[in-house]
């Protein structure tokens, strides 16, 4: 739930995070404090909540951990109190917060890369700012509890202390990471001080979650169509329902457009419904993109931030990564991280796309050939140790790659082991358990030095993300044949909106929002998908 806090002038939204993270709450609700701030010099920005309804419907997607890996004690404190490196990622996170209750936070900068890209003072300042107001809008709050009297009475007249942006997400974990949804305290810790960002489970409107549609009532679409609302009617409702997903229609879509923006901001709750990582969309609104610009010179860097700022493994689930990683990992010279995920039906794994990853990661010289004309190579005195950490739902595709560097050896005498965490076979959303490992897998990843994902994918999009890795993606096959060339490198580590609108606001008319301007890009593996470039690309 993202929340923020106005006084008596207009407000419209922004807001759009990572873990969607961000085509989340969070970049959507510092917009807002900046909208309001104009208008009313006086106002504080409040308080950025993320909400999943469904308690144990977290992750829908992908699979993680071995029985053996993933059992032991959930113990780390083995590792070091004091962390030389640089643990509030350039001022991107706050101090103050217990190391124990959150191991995570304070110990990742252990197990990557320092990231290259840092975090612009401007957005420092604006995370501070809204954890303040986060405190103060926050459940329970006077403010909060406030909000909720109103909401109760069906009262909307008058200025609220605070405004609240509920994100009711669902679908796959990559899909919920990338929309910032609730992810359970068994997923994740708490991002931000004092105040949860779950919406209280006495919500009012908690039960009609799961029955949010294009035609529920209070649907900003269905309305928009209906006439119900629009720009010359002055009218306070009490909330909106928002619905961004993958199948909204032309009605829904017109939350892109600034007109419409204005309305949205007069309203106390916002409950949206998606899916969908819709920043790119925002970088193309005239009335947020100065905004934007300022929060992220580096256009690339934003689920890169907010996500590394929202999305903390809980002691739980960062015990099941750290014990693979220091298993598995640690001491190798090179990390090579391959997500496999197919969309064909049958029975895998497939020829095509094993063929496919030893194409890729062949010709891009992201693994060694191998000798096969069966002569024995003699072993360097120091041979370069690879570990390849690959994660699928089927676990033939890594024995596949392990028996190739298990029966022919490197060309030059590398040593290569393939390691896979599980393979759960098919997605169990319901599975809470199956979720953690999901979760873990996605953070594993994250940590390789170098990265192919596949086409289409979310928990591809989630790792590259938070890694900071512009990766190689596994072009989609057609016709169970494998895809020449295999892959392609990225052009940017930012992830791909996969509905966005074609809609200029203006002249109301259908156009290719991917040629508009040259941050804003169709992506690689989804010609109608739009992606955020750096400038310098």
């Amino acid at each position: 739930m993202g929340m923020a806090k106005f006084g008596n002038g207009a407000m419209s939204i922004t807001k759009a995070l990572a873990v969607s993270l961000i085509s989340l709450p969070l970049l959507y609700t510092l917009f807002i404090l900046h909208r309001n701030q104009h208008s009313d010099p006086t106002s504080d920005f409040g308080e950025a909540r993320v909400l999943d309804v469904r308690p144990r419907n977290i992750v829908n997607a992908l699979k993680l951990g071995t029985k053996t890996v993933f059992k032991g004690p959930e113990d780390n404190s083995c590792e070091p109190a004091n962390i030389s490196k640089d643990n509030l990622l350039g001022g991107l996170l706050a101090a103050g917060f217990d190391e124990k209750s959150c191991l995570s936070r304070h110990q990742s900068v252990l197990h990557r890369k320092i990231s290259p890209y840092k975090p612009s003072s401007y957005l420092i300042s604006r995370l501070r700012k809204y954890e303040d107001l986060h405190e103060q809008c926050g459940p329970h709050t006077k403010s909060y509890k406030k909000a909720i009297n109103l909401l109760k009475s069906g009262n909307s007249v008058g200025p609220t202390d605070c405004k609240y942006v509920v994100w009711v997400s669902y679908s796959g974990l990559g899909n919920r990471i990338l929309i910032l949804g609730k992810d359970m305290a068994d997923l994740f810790c708490e991002p931000f001080p004092e105040k949860s960002w779950l919406l209280p489970l006495d919500f009012p409107l908690l039960p009609k979650f799961n029955n949010i549609h294009q035609e529920s009532p209070h649907c900003f679409g269905k309305m928009m169509k209906n006439d119900i609302i629009n720009s010359s009617k002055e009218q306070r409702l009490p909330f909106v329902y928002v619905y961004l997903s993958h199948d909204y229609g032309d009605h829904d879509k017109l939350f892109f457009c600034d007109e419409e923006q204005t309305l949205l901001g007069k309203v106390p709750w916002l409950i949206m419904k998606t899916n969908n990582y819709f920043v790119p969309s925002l970088f193309l609104m005239p009335s947020f993109v100065q905004e934007l610009s300022k929060l992220f010179p580096e256009k690339e860097t934003a689920f890169h931030h907010l996500g590394r700022y929202l999305f903390h493994p809980s002691n739980q689930a960062w015990g099941l990564i750290t014990r693979f990683y220091k298993a598995y990992l640690a001491e190798s010279d090179e990390r090579i991280g391959i997500q496999v995920r197919t969309f064909d039906s049958g029975n895998a794994p497939f020829q095509y796309v094993i063929d496919q990853i030893m194409a890729c990661a062949v010709k891009e010289k992201l693994l060694p050939e191998v000798n096969r004309q069966e002569t024995l190579v003699n072993p360097a005195e120091n041979q370069k140790s690879i570990s390849v950490l690959l994660t699928s739902l089927n676990s033939g595709y890594s024995e596949a790659v392990r028996n190739i560097y298990w029966e022919q050896s490197a060309m030059g005498g590398e040593v290569v082991r393939v390691y896979q965490p599980s393979h759960e076979k098919v997605q169990q959303s319901e599975k809470q358990g199956h979720n953690k490992k999901a979760w873990a897998e996605m953070y594993l990843l994250s940590m390789t030095d170098v990265l192919m994902t596949s086409a289409w994918s979310t928990f591809g999009y989630v790792a590259q993300g938070l890694g900071g890795l512009t990766p190689w993606i596994l072009y989609k096959p057609q016709n169970q044949t494998t895809p020449n060339p295999p892959c392609g490198r990225a052009m940017s580590m930012e992830l791909c909106f996969h509905a966005p609108p074609f809609h200029d606001c203006k002249a109301k008319t259908g156009v290719d929002t991917g040629a508009f301007v040259p941050h804003v890009r169709h992506c690689e593996d989804m010609s109608w998908g739009l992606k955020l470039v750096g400038t310098r690309r």
